[in-house]
């Protein structure tokens, strides 16, 4: 007697849920992906909040100077951006599950792993190795969502799940305050290790394939099998963009070749800001005037506000779209920077800070949002790795010319300036990017003369 056969749900209104095991199924897919995302914010801040135990004590790892500091904190920076292209190159064709549980295990051991060096060169070795797995996580999950979340809720449920990345940094903060004078600095790197024990279980048990993904690569069958054991609605097929190129090969071809590079634009602007920001606003505003324990709380308005900012941004962009929406932020960005460098009273200087945030983390936030949804399948984790990993170059750039205009004896009014026209720049380009109507129309027009018989004359 043949076994009963479960009915394949269909596709749903934008928004809405098809059943209530759909709705389970893609809130264990949006927890899953914070948490990671929270402990690649983790990693990305932990050295900082142990920094200073080794500067101080050269039994750690030997003598350390801020030089040598400096550049150890860049290599996991260095190794976000390999790791996010990488994933681009990986993550279209060996699937999004497949790359998500590698990059959870590879950045957990590197953690580990670091948490036993017992010298300057093993450390940095080990930093540039685990900033992989930190880049090729958060080059996926853009993906997972994108291909999960029901239309209406796709910037909202970004927004969530990149927001971890703040909220890591809080928990690295608030685990060195609490627990380093236990535990040591080792003791906090082990930390960054837990997800190999309490995370990758319920991912092996609770992440599912991409239904999009399996139908783009041909995979009918068991991308029906996916919809029927999650309840996740079967997906309609996508229009044809940049042929039968897959990954980075269909971002180099048009129509994509040229949304392509104003994303990266957008991307190395807003991590340029974020990392700028984040590295050098507690000691600007200290050069303003404040104490160190004042200054530290505008770092901590700058990211709550990115935060509660970016989750209240990204319901707008469901609603509206979201390239409008990153104009906006920003111009924000860029109009709270202004604000900073005027003699306002310390309430009035802390919404600005807010503003900064929202523009700046915030917008990068929606920044990953918007080209999650911008590519087809095939290209989708390739498109935001490169948003990832050429943005990256601009998280690498922020603190240094934060460090340049400071050491140069440029006043803190005229670094917040320089920030504003990076925001301002930011804007432009965003309003610059293609619809994806014209986009697929482009495509359409492409493939139809490349079909058309070529007339021979005799």
């Amino acid at each position: 007697m043949p076994s009963p056969t479960i009915p394949t749900p269909r596709s749903t209104a934008p928004g809405a849920w098809a059943s209530g095991r759909h709705r389970r199924s893609v809130i264990w897919i949006v927890a899953l992906s914070t948490a990671a995302i929270i402990f690649d914010g983790y990693d990305l801040v932990v050295y900082g909040t142990v920094l200073p135990t080794l500067l101080a004590d050269s039994t750690q790892l030997g003598a350390l100077g801020p030089e040598q500091a400096g550049a150890l904190g860049s290599y996991a920076l260095i190794g976000v951006m390999v790791g996010a292209l990488t994933a681009g190159a990986f993550g279209d064709r060996i699937g999004r599950r497949r790359t998500m549980l590698t990059c959870i295990v590879w950045f957990s051991v590197g953690m580990a792993a670091t948490a036993l060096a017992q010298n300057i060169t093993t450390f940095g070795i080990l930093r540039f190795v685990t900033g992989i797995g930190v880049g090729g996580l958060v080059a996926t999950v853009g993906a997972m969502i994108a291909e999960f979340a029901p239309p209406g809720r796709r910037n909202l449920f970004n927004a969530i799940v990149y927001s971890g990345i703040p909220a890591g940094g809080v928990l690295a903060s608030l685990a060195a305050i609490a627990l380093q004078d236990t535990i040591g600095w080792r003791g906090l790197f082990w930390i960054g290790a837990l997800p190999l024990v309490i995370l990758l279980p319920l991912a092996l048990l609770r992440m599912p394939e991409s239904p999009r993904w399996l139908l783009a690569r041909g995979r009918d069958a068991d991308a029906r099998d996916v919809c029927a054991k999650t309840g996740i609605p079967m997906p309609e097929a996508e229009p044809v963009v940049a042929g039968d190129r897959v990954g980075f090969a269909a971002l180099a071809r048009t129509p994509l070749r040229r949304p392509t590079a104003l994303l990266g634009l957008m991307s190395f602007s807003g991590l340029l800001l974020t990392y700028g920001l984040n590295t050098w606003l507690p000691q600007i505003m200290s050069e303003a005037g404040y104490n160190a324990k004042g200054s530290l709380s505008f770092l901590l308005v700058l990211n709550g506000g990115a935060i509660i900012g970016g989750l209240i941004a990204s319901r707008v962009a469901d609603r509206t779209g979201p390239q409008r929406v990153i104009a906006v932020t920003f111009c924000l960005a860029a109009l709270s920077l202004v604000l900073l460098t005027l003699s306002f009273p310390l309430g009035v200087l802390l919404v600005a800070v807010a503003g900064a945030g929202i523009g700046a983390i915030g917008t990068q936030v929606l920044i990953y949002g918007f080209v999650s949804n911008y590519y087809p399948t095939t290209a989708r984790a390739a498109g935001v790795a490169w948003c990832a990993g050429f943005g990256r170059l601009g998280g690498i750039l922020g603190p240094l010319l934060g460090g340049f205009l400071l050491g140069a004896g440029i006043a803190s009014s005229q670094a917040f300036y320089i920030f504003a026209v990076v925001a301002l720049l930011g804007a432009l380009v965003t309003t610059a990017v293609p619809a994806l109507r014209a986009i697929r129309s482009t495509d359409e027009a492409r493939i139809e003369a490349d079909e058309a018989p070529v007339k021979v004359t005799e």
